[in-house]
């Protein structure tokens, strides 16, 4: 889905204070990642850049164009992880600023979340 739609979808999400955790996160095939939690809600969720035609994300996802819809050529954005309150963020995620620098890093951001238990599979 797109930002909008993200926003629509829960009304809090507008509402509630939101921290950005980086914006050029990377996986194995170059693809651009921004990482944001919002407040309110708990969630952890990333917008991805535009993607070749077939790629398997560090999340679990495997994404296949089928056609030119607009939404593959436009930021999607996926819900990854619920982390509640600031403080766990931050125990979760401790290291991100450098860990974002290394090659593949949405590969070790997405490690981290299943190691917390606090991964969104991509059914949920």
């Amino acid at each position: 889905m797109d930002i909008e739609e993200f926003y629509d979808a829960d009304d809090r999400r507008r509402q509630s204070a939101e921290i950005e955790l980086g914006g050029d996160w990377h996986d194995a095939k170059g693809v651009r990642y921004e990482l944001n939690w919002i407040e309110d809600t708990g969630e952890l969720y990333v917008m991805r850049e535009p993607a070749p035609p077939e790629w398997a994300d560090p999340f679990g996802g495997i994404h296949v164009r089928i056609d030119d819809k607009a939404t593959f050529d436009s930021m999607t954005v996926a819900v990854v992880a619920h982390i509640d309150g600031r403080d766990k963020v931050e125990s979760v995620l401790g290291g991100w600023l450098e860990a974002m620098e290394q090659p593949n890093s949405a590969e070790w951001l997405a490690e981290r979340l299943r190691d917390a238990g606090v991964a969104v599979t991509p059914s949920n």
